[in-house]
């Protein structure tokens, strides 16, 4: 297969292909020992059975390639002077990127006792995929890594992400063919759209096609160069094929590709930061194709394994069993002539070591790659010129969601001298009521703008595009790079990437045991256009499965929100922005809705994370005959309606309503450190009174929540149930058996004394359940007494039951001074 020619042939130093092809073999080595060898490193004796791991692990098979680019990054960084941070998506590279780390002295610098002697090299190949050791990947324990590729699909999304904003780096992102087969990763070849020249750093992909996975062929590793480069082209890069399988060839071939590479980003930098931008910069980008697996066995017992699929793993498993596989993997390790590579106190030549760059200029060094280290936190404004004012609560309806858009707007505003900040959400910005921002900043889009376009300009830093995995990638990147931001989307599609939070969050959860990684920005995911308001869309667009999804992760990482309203919206985001090491869910919905709590009760109920509101029930002080528990928006709603409903026609009842607004307040403090003590718990729920809680997501989760509490029986949950259509907002929560009157008829029956007003109040409840799905069919929308429901204090008395007067007007209220509730 013929190389596509490019650039100018590079002026190779005597020997210099020599040398880095020595420099290519340490690396290779030390990547085959650290799969095999647990004694005798550089084998100073004949390599052994008790030489050899007793369980074998590890890819062989990309990391000849991983290296082969390490090495000639190394040699670009020496000769430019430039910044590069390393992605490698191939997902179990981990032993080459180790191998290069140790060869630079990053390895080292981050652990001392993994020294760069005879002593040292023993600790570095004995820890490789063993217990207490290292893993295969390129994780958090991984110097220079801000990606694990584990799960394959997000190396070029992360590789975007952290490069906007960031005019001085180039991102090296490899990206293996398999993992070029993935849904993610083949939307994430798009970053030419969205990577503005004047102000972002570059993203260099290397698209290496070995040609096989784990047990056969990759799609692009079997199609032709030009189909290859086709696909590559239509997304607005210009790609180049270096291919091979003599390194006397390629080396030079790749040399001269990369100082090509850098050339062209150079010259697209200057011309856009000099001219500005006219349309997205076709950024070079490089096609490599090496065997699978090389240098490594050409065959065993046989059977051809270099260049296949076999090379994948251990391409020798049996070598502990097998006298001749361990001769022929003792040839293999000593065709690397170590004896030549590291003296005799084991380190590195002089003159290999002298291949790679010094300092930060190291990749395993880039500062970047610590994120924690670089960052600068953002700018809050005092929450007060954000909160609504609240007078009789909940008479007043509101946009939840706008007030936070306007603080959004403020901290775009406020970091345009230092861009550390950006908003990514699916189309779905103005959607989500979070419009505000777009008075500070536009969309971004590198590609011609036309009249009718609206806040789309090159130069916006609001990141929408249709893709879940993209928004929350790029994000990924900006955080771990050290910048804040926000995802926000509509809550069902947030499973999309629903993976990629579970390992965003595997991440943080092992970074924070390592002393040396510096806390990042937390992940905030804002999920909105939630399950109950989206009857307009129907089923497709009602679910909650995320929330499920994040309380199964580890509690030292996680943290869900459902404010009630506004205000307390805008204090979780005040403390989720300020926050690090997290994964934050905020889910809330983007309509109109009951407004509650003034900023001052705002803070303190979000502080407290579960609270009494007295004002909504009659119990005071006694204890009550039940309470009514509620967390997230809508469910807050029912069940005011329904404590209002109970008070009214059963005055006599004792009712308590008690809002959680952190869900993890719930479990007990030995599983969550939100988590109330004891006492705390039962001064909301009582020890033993029983608890009927309107949920916003499924019910199974709540009683997750409640395992280890004392007699969790006694909480009966009503929430999303997977029932819905297109229909009315009220039917919604009807179908889910979550509405005002199934509240009411449960706390009925759930109460251990019996008072006047009962039995009327349930045939009241049933009646109005019956003319509901009369009116709607009829009608197409609600009833009015339903539709025009405000709070109001109940009083109990003579009239129609069920309606109420009407509230306040719901024009946009002033904003709050310190007055409490009236």
């Amino acid at each position: 297969m013929q190389p596509v020619q490019h650039g100018i042939a590079t002026a190779a130093r005597p020997g210099e292909w020599d040398l880095l092809g020595r420099y290519w073999d340490a690396a290779n080595y030390l990547t085959v020992a650290q799969i095999y060898l647990k004694e005798n490193a550089l084998l100073r004796r004949p390599l052994g059975v008790d030489d050899i791991k007793p369980r074998l692990l590890g890819h062989w098979g990309t990391s000849p390639g991983l290296s082969l680019i390490y090495a000639h990054l190394n040699r670009l960084i020496n000769r430019t002077g430039a910044q590069v941070l390393f992605v490698a998506g191939p997902g179990h590279g981990g032993p080459a990127v180790v191998a290069n780390l140790y060869l630079e002295g990053t390895y080292t610098d981050t652990y001392p006792r993994i020294g760069r002697d005879n002593d040292g090299l023993r600790h570095l190949i004995r820890q490789f995929s063993t217990p207490g050791g290292i893993p295969s990947h390129v994780g958090p324990p991984t110097p220079g890594s801000i990606h694990e590729g584990g799960e394959l699909g997000y190396s070029l999304m992360h590789a975007t992400g952290a490069a906007l904003d960031n005019p001085g780096l180039i991102v090296a992102c490899v990206v293996g063919d398999g993992e070029a087969e993935t849904g993610p990763l083949e939307g994430s070849w798009k970053a030419p759209a969205f990577l503005n020249p004047a102000r972002d750093g570059a993203v260099l992909p290397i698209l290496h096609l070995n040609g096989w996975k784990i047990s056969g062929p990759t799609v692009l590793g079997r199609q032709a160069d030009e189909q290859v480069l086709a696909l590559l082209r239509a997304h607005g890069w210009d790609p180049v094929v270096v291919s091979g399988t003599d390194p006397a060839l390629v080396h030079p071939q790749l040399a001269r590709a990369l100082e090509h590479a850098h050339a062209g980003i150079l010259e697209i930098q200057s011309g856009a930061r000099l001219h500005g931008t006219t349309g997205p910069a076709r950024w070079p980008a490089i096609i490599l194709r090496t065997p699978k697996g090389w240098t490594g066995p050409a065959e065993v017992d046989g059977v051809q394994v270099e260049g296949t699929f076999r090379a994948h793993q251990v391409p020798l498993a049996g070598v502990r069993e097998n006298p001749a596989h361990l001769a022929q993997l003792e040839a293999w390790l000593r065709s690397y002539h170590p004896e030549t590579l590291f003296d005799d106190a084991g380190c590195l030549a002089p003159e290999l070591a002298a291949l790679a760059p010094q300092g930060q200029l190291r990749m395993g060094a880039n500062p970047w790659s610590n994120g924690g280290a670089v960052q600068v936190p953002l700018p809050l404004r005092p929450l007060e010129g954000y909160a609504l004012r609240i007078g009789v609560p909940g008479a007043t309806k509101h946009e939840t969601t706008k007030p936070l858009g306007e603080m959004l707007r403020d901290i775009y505003t406020d970091t345009s001298g230092n861009p550390r900040f950006r908003l990514f959400c699916p189309d779905e910005t103005t959607s989500n009521r979070l419009g505000a921002v777009f008075e500070a900043t536009d969309r971004c889009l590198m590609e011609p703008a036309r009249e009718s376009d609206e806040h789309i300009s090159a130069g916006g830093r609001v990141m929408e595009v249709l893709s879940e995995h993209l928004c929350q990638g790029w994000l990924e990147g900006y955080l771990l790079t050290g910048r804040h931001g926000f995802f926000a989307s509509y809550e069902a599609f947030a499973m999309v990437s629903a993976s990629m939070t579970v390992q965003h969050a595997k991440w943080l959860q092992h970074a924070r045991k390592l002393p040396w990684r510096k806390p990042v920005p937390s992940l905030n995911i804002l999920l909105t256009s939630t399950c109950w308001r989206n009857d307009h869309n129907g089923f497709s667009h009602q679910g909650p499965g995320l929330i499920d999804t994040v309380l199964s992760l580890s509690g030292t990482v996680v943290r869900v929100y459902l404010p009630p309203d506004a205000n307390t919206l805008l204090a979780a985001a005040a403390h989720v922005l300020s926050s690090k090491d997290y994964v934050n869910l905020l889910v809330v919905d983007k309509q109109e809705h009951p407004q509650y709590l003034t900023l001052a009760d705002a803070r303190a109920h979000a502080a407290a994370g579960a609270s009494i509101w007295a004002w909504a029930g009659n119990a005071g002080e006694a204890h009550p005959d039940i309470v009514l528990a509620c967390a997230g928006d809508v469910p807050t709603e029912e069940t005011l309606a329904a404590a209002w409903l109970l008070q009214r026609h059963v005055p006599k009842l004792r009712v308590r309503v008690v809002n959680v607004m952190d869900l993890l307040v719930l479990p007990p403090r030995d599983v969550h450190p939100h988590g109330l003590p004891d006492a705390e718990f039962e001064a909301l729920f009582t020890a033993d009174c029983d608890v009927v809680v309107a949920w916003h997501g499924y019910a199974r989760a709540f009683h997750q929540l409640l395992h280890g509490r004392k007699n969790p029986g006694r909480f009966h949950v009503r929430g999303y149930n997977e029932q819905g259509t297109t229909t009315t907002p009220f039917d919604m929560v009807v179908l889910n058996r979550m509405s005002r009157y199934h509240l009411a008829l449960a706390a009925l029956g759930r109460t251990a004394r019996t008072v006047e007003g009962m039995d009327a109040l349930r045939e009241h409840c049933v009646e109005m359940l019956a003319r509901h799905e009369v009116h709607i069919h009829e009608h197409l929308e609600d009833l009015p007494v339903i539709r025009d429901w405000v709070w109001t204090p109940p009083v109990p008395g003579p009239g129609s039951p069920g309606h109420s007067a009407p509230g306040p007007a719901v024009a946009r209220p002033a904003v709050e001074g310190d007055q409490g509730n009236e």
